[in-house]
């Protein structure tokens, strides 16, 4: 087949947006859609792929981008408070597994240094899957939740010396190992030497220019230039473009540029990523995992059941509750992304050959494939193995709540203790009104349980949790987060339980307003809309208006909830995602050609194209109130509310009929 470049480039776009998207349907993660993009057109089925290496190029760009954003995501600070964990259990977990694995590869045939490799990437599970997951199922905070992501913390760094020493690896037949690993670590101490130095003295100052040109475009251009550099830097001294990407994203992580400088870096990485994915998919041979499926899935198996039971003994042995640590190592027992990266990098220094890694990255692939399942019934699989012994929600600070809403009647249940679940209890506490406020963050708890606070640890999205809480008892739940996702889980469990207590939701935005009235919240209170009628009385009250009138015209406004501000003008900067289905402002200038001209607001029957027509402005006055009669005039600017498919039907109406 004839290929260029914008050949190449529809096919894995289409295919690309097609697959990921069907996996996002069925909830598996993107990484699994483009593996799979990348065995359809890989050279093994249907051959749509160029030979002329230019997607493995952008690809190892996609891993340099990986490595930043893992630098970026790092904290000495953290690093250090979790030192117990990440560095402990971490560690020997990785050592035992990348031993135990490289012996077994070893015992197949594979060369001692290729096996050590294969051990090295097996013992590396999936953050990217396991995070997402653990997020998605609000387990982040959980015991189980908190030792995968410190175990996954040392993994992501163990994979830069795991990158550094492959290609010393492959020079040792030629010469002794201790030679070239002494020289490689003084290039890395001197690598790490230069970036902090550069980090510390310039990194900084040269961020501060570029923030002040108050320019997105240069800013991103700013941050690519940065990483980019370090992993060339670390190139010239022999080492891999991945370790001066992660060193770059290291200091970047104690500047605060951090968070900017992750979102500009995102849509970059996550293409040139999706390339590197599809790049190995297309080294996969499906001829050969059909042959061997008995062996790839004994592999799999062994993969998922061994990693898992390293995990859950080292778990144990830290002397954390044996639920605990199954639950740990269920989540932990696949392999991961940078397994992937391992190999390629592996196989290209010829310490593997492809054939040897076939059945390899299948299993690997597999293995990814199984864990979100693992994952998202982790819990039920260890009730049901830990049943009279072990409940996934009842643990100690359950058992605490229970004994203090035990005598609770008429109190507040507060989801969520913020700024805003803070400040309402203090309100609540000077009434003398009970409450109980539940969270997940272990920190905030501590502290404020300290401080006298009735706040306890609690996934609210669990009817459970919910009943420990006395809401059927409850005169009010009063839900603070700000992700309409969890206040709809946690609306639909309170109404399981209590269909007539009072559910208040807090809302960044009208976004939401709609759909968490119809599972059932009462009201629906958007943070955007209240600040502006607060400052709306300040400034009425400072121009001579009372403030019964003023306390009037928002009373009204959040009986018709919140109608007449929901619409307004967007901007560049406001533009997102869910701005199909938002009600905006549009302003439509009236040409002397356009059909409206001449005709009456009843013709235009603006109610067809579900639109609401606001204001007209003619001349230098602007016109608020009309009837159906009113003519519109050429040059009229037309103001118009509705969301943006309807907008558009409303202006194609007015301009052309």
């Amino acid at each position: 087949m004839d290929h260029n470049a914008l050949n190449d480039g529809l096919i894995l776009l289409a295919l690309s947006v097609l697959v990921v998207w069907l996996f996002k349907r069925i909830k598996l993660p993107s990484i699994l859609g483009y593996l799979f993009v990348g065995t359809l057109v890989g050279p093994f089925a249907l051959g749509w792929l160029p030979e002329d290496g230019s997607i493995q190029k952008l690809a190892e760009i996609g891993v340099v981008f990986l490595l930043f954003m893992i630098g970026l995501e790092f904290s000495l600070s953290r690093l250090i408070a979790m030192k117990t964990t990440v560095f402990g259990l971490g560690s020997i977990q990785v050592i035992i597994s990348t031993i135990s694995g490289g012996i077994i590869a070893w015992y197949t045939g594979i060369s001692w240094q290729g096996a050590l490799v294969v051990g090295g990437a097996l013992a590396l599970s999936s953050t990217a899957i396991v995070a997402k997951q653990l997020t998605d199922q609000l387990e982040m905070q959980a015991p189980h939740g908190q030792l995968a992501i410190s175990i996954l913390l040392f993994q992501d760094l163990a994979v830069v010396p795991l990158l550094v020493i492959i290609p010393i690896l492959s020079m040792s037949n030629e010469q002794s190992l201790a030679m070239p690993i002494i020289i490689a670590l003084a290039k890395g101490f001197l690598a790490f030497f230069i970036m902090f130095q550069i980090g510390h003295r310039l990194l900084r100052p040269f961020y501060h220019l570029v923030a002040a040109t108050r320019s997105a475009e240069i800013f991103t251009l700013a941050t690519l230039l940065v990483s980019l550099a370090a992993a060339w830097l670390t190139n010239q001294l022999g080492l891999s473009l991945a370790l001066g990407a992660f060193l770059a994203g290291l200091m970047l992580s104690e500047t605060e540029y951090k968070h900017q400088v992750q979102a500009d870096i995102r849509p970059f990485r996550d293409v040139l990523m999706g390339l590197f994915f599809i790049s190995v998919g297309a080294s996969v041979d499906i001829s050969i995992i059909l042959k061997e499926w008995f062996w790839i899935g004994l592999l799999t198996s062994g993969l998922i059941i061994g990693k898992g039971t390293v995990i859950v003994i080292l778990t144990r042995l830290a002397a954390y509750e044996f639920p605990t640590a199954f639950r740990t190592g269920l989540i932990l027992g696949q392999a991961g992304e940078f397994s992937f990266a391992v190999l390629v990098v592996a196989i290209s220094n010829h310490l593997l050959t492809l054939e040897e890694t076939q059945p390899i990255i299948a299993a690997t692939l597999l293995s990814m494939m199984i864990t979100p399942i693992l994952i998202r019934y982790n819990g039920h699989i260890a009730e049901y193995l830990f049943r009279g012994t072990y409940k996934s929600g009842l643990n100690a600070p359950t058992k605490e709540l229970i004994l203090a809403c035990a005598n609770l009647s008429e109190h507040v249940v507060i989801c969520g203790f913020g700024r805003i679940g803070q400040n309402l209890a203090n309100i609540l506490r000077e009434m003398k009104i009970p409450y109980v406020a539940l969270d997940l963050d272990h920190s905030l708890i501590r502290e404020a349980w300290e401080a006298g606070e009735n706040v306890f640890y609690g996934d609210s999205t669990h009817t459970e949790i919910l009943q420990k809480a006395e809401i059927e008892c409850a005169s009010a739940l009063i839900i603070t987060f700000d992700d309409a996702q969890i206040a709809e889980h946690i609306i639909h469990s309170a109404r399981s339980i209590n269909k007539e207590i009072p559910i208040i939701v807090r809302s960044k935005d009208e976004q939401h307003m709609d759909l968490l009235h119809e599972v059932g919240a009462n009201n629906v209170i958007p943070e955007s809309f209240e600040a502006s009628m607060m400052l709306a009385i300040h400034v009425l009250q400072h121009l001579g208006i009372s403030t019964d009138q003023s306390m009037a015209f928002v009373e009204q406004a959040r009986k018709d909830e919140y109608r007449r501000l929901r619409g307004y003008f967007r901007g560049e900067t406001s533009l997102g995602f869910d701005e199909t289905y938002t009600l905006r402002l549009h302003t439509i200038i009236l040409l002397p050609d356009s059909y409206a001209v001449g005709k009456s607001i009843k013709h235009i029957n603006f109610t067809q194209t579900d639109t609401t027509l606001l204001a007209i402005r003619r001349g230098r006055d602007r016109l608020d109130n009309f009837d159906e009669t009113f003519l519109f005039n050429s040059g009229d600017a037309v103001v118009i509310e509705g969301t943006q498919n309807a907008i558009l039907n409303a202006e194609k109406r007015l301009l052309a009929g």
